[in-house]
């Protein structure tokens, strides 16, 4: 009943306040007599204010309740036996392994080690680190004593990617599991946390997928910064309002998750779609995929949002962060092949095109601005006389209220859930984690700031993205770049050069065809304009004691602070151990 209530509400709010400002819009841009332009802009507002809406209902319904842990939970020893999946590609093994040496410790301090089991699989395409692979893998089972349950092995051929590395082990290995903890290579969770789900999918038989709510972790630059606050100050929020509505057909985000093997293996065999990327191919965005099987086959798929210790590291620069976009962006609009699969759930279904909306959004945006550049050379002369039985002149009225009160309404949707989060974590008390209400309050504007000046970036990279999509270009599944993400201002100015150059032609056409929105359009292409100096000082370390404080800052999460203890004990080269030495390096 509180599913289908907070889906009904959030829907509901949501369709009201864009048609609202759909019909306002439509009344000032008709205030001077309508036009086809009108319309298309009209119309055009009312889908970006839509998705706006639907983002703020989500943080209020997230407001409106409290984390709260599921009732059902085994407190007795644990029965089933659980495979910690680590999928690599092309990792600094020594980084990656350290993790799983400092997950292991944590395990061990749990008591329960002897259930649990680790296995690497490797889809490196270098020989020279697939070498290092297994050498580092030699030495961490040596080193920590955990000789039979640490696994490796590695793929001849990456077929399918990550999704195909994570099935080919399914279908090979996992009759000898009962769940499957599936991480990314740069994920790192506290062994209680682990203990903690596994106990809870066992206390429900039908409970197919548990999934964590990831924190960002070990940023350094200003965005990765920003980005950690924000992962671990609002997101708590708005997974809350995602749990809340999702109820049973939760999401699946690819890591940092407990499967059940014989739902997941039974369920989640992936199509190979027909034609050739982007849309056809093998299926880049799995994980909603994996969850909409999942819970068409009869399983709960659940976000518990009152889990900690799960963690991620995230991109140190927008460029990075465009680059991975790109990849979810061509695996989101792939889902168009997906919609109308036979016998999906309609929750299932209404999240694909979510995701499709969470990028062809920008499109519109874009579309609006351009619209609205075009819009004097489409819109009738100005007729101070309509009834000819009336010899004054009759002029429009000033509309100019309710074009300020459009653009109030779109900005209040974007900042009101996040100044209601920091009014909420003053008042319960979390923003004691944050450096206090006052720090998180500034970190706060700080990090609207900073979004503000990278949202006409990402509405560029993302417009590129859809187009490249779109055109059938294939984006591919590039490596994704870990540690120092520093960039040089020639370094941004090649990735970005292109969005100054747009940025400066949106102002020369706006000043020539429609001066009059001059002065709305700065601050969208001035950000564009300045986008290689924004990516390259975002890049750059923040001093420690600023803004953007979070709870693992203060408090070193104990299996980071294993990590790192790890790291430092290898530090020095390990020695090499030819692969024949361990018969496990293959398992």
């Amino acid at each position: 009943m509180e599913t289908s209530l907070s889906r009904f509400l959030a829907l509901a709010a949501s369709i009201i306040a864009a048609i609202t400002a759909g019909l306002v819009f439509y009344s000032y841009g008709t205030a001077d007599g309508p036009d086809r332009m009108d319309v298309v802009r009209a119309a055009l507002i009312t889908i970006t204010t839509w998705w706006l809406a639907w983002g703020a209902a989500q943080g209020l319904l997230g407001l409106t309740s409290r984390a709260k842990p599921p009732v059902q939970r085994l407190a007795g020893p644990i029965l089933g036996r659980t495979v910690i999946i680590v999928p690599v590609y092309n990792e600094d093994p020594q980084i990656t392994f350290a993790r799983i040496a400092a997950m292991n410790a944590s395990l061990v301090a749990t008591g329960e080690t002897a259930v649990f089991h680790f296995a690497v699989l490797s889809d490196t395409r270098s020989d020279l680190i697939a070498r290092a692979e297994r050498q580092w893998f030699a030495r961490l089972v040596r080193e920590t004593g955990a000789e039979g349950r640490l696994f490796y092995r590695r793929r001849a051929l990456n077929t399918g990617k990550k999704a195909g590395n994570v099935e080919d082990f399914i279908t090979n290995s996992g009759a000898a599991y009962d769940y499957a903890l599936i991480l990314d290579a740069d994920s790192l969770m506290e062994g209680a946390t682990i203990v903690e789900m596994v106990r809870r999918m066992e206390a429900a038989p039908d409970l197919g997928l548990l999934q964590s709510l990831p924190k960002i972790v070990r940023a350094t630059s200003r965005f990765g910064r920003a980005m950690q606050f924000s992962a671990a100050f609002y997101s708590p929020v708005f997974a809350r309002g995602l749990a809340i509505m999702q109820g049973k057909t939760g999401p699946f985000w690819g890591h940092n998750a407990l499967v059940r093997v014989r739902a997941f293996a039974e369920s989640c065999g992936l199509p190979v779609l027909a034609g050739s990327p982007p849309f056809g191919g093998h299926i880049l965005s799995h994980d909603y995929v994996e969850a909409a099987l999942l819970a068409r086959a009869g399983w709960v798929v659940r976000l518990d949002d009152d889990l900690e210790g799960s963690y991620e590291e995230g991109p140190e620069n927008i460029v990075d962060h465009a680059k991975r976009d790109r990849r979810w962006c061509q695996g989101n609009l792939q889902h168009s092949r997906l919609v109308l699969a036979p016998g999906l759930r309609p929750w299932s279904r209404f999240v694909f095109v979510q995701g499709i909306f969470a990028y062809i959004a920008p499109v519109f945006w874009m579309a609006f601005i351009i619209a609205s550049i075009m819009a004097p050379h489409f819109a009738p002369g100005p007729d101070y006389f309509p009834d000819p039985d009336w010899p004054f002149p009759v002029f429009p009225p000033d509309a100019s209220f309710k074009a300020i009160g459009i653009a109030v309404g779109v900005f209040g949707l974007l900042i009101l859930p996040k100044l209601l989060i920091v009014v909420d974590a003053a008042a319960s008390g979390r923003a004691a984690g944050f450096g206090r209400s006052l720090r998180a309050g500034l970190s706060t504007l700080a990090e609207l700031l900073l979004s503000s000046l990278t949202a006409p970036v990402f509405l560029m990279y993302q417009s590129r993205s859809v187009a490249q999509v779109v055109l059938r270009r294939d984006g591919g599944w590039p490596t994704n770049n870990r540690g120092d993400g520093t960039l040089t201002l020639g370094d941004a100015w090649a990735a970005s050069w292109w969005i100054s150059l747009t940025g400066v032609l949106a102002l020369a056409v706006t000043w020539y065809s429609a001066p009059g929105l001059l002065f709305w359009m700065l601050p969208v292409a001035l950000p564009m304009i300045a986008a290689p100096w924004i990516i390259a000082w975002s890049s750059r370390a923040q001093k420690s004691g600023g803004l953007f404080e979070t709870p693992s800052d203060a408090n070193m999460p104990p299996v980071l602070h294993l990590h790192d203890t790890w790291l430092a004990r290898w530090s020095a080269p390990a020695a090499e151990v030819p692969a024949t030495e361990n018969t496990r390096l293959n398992a």
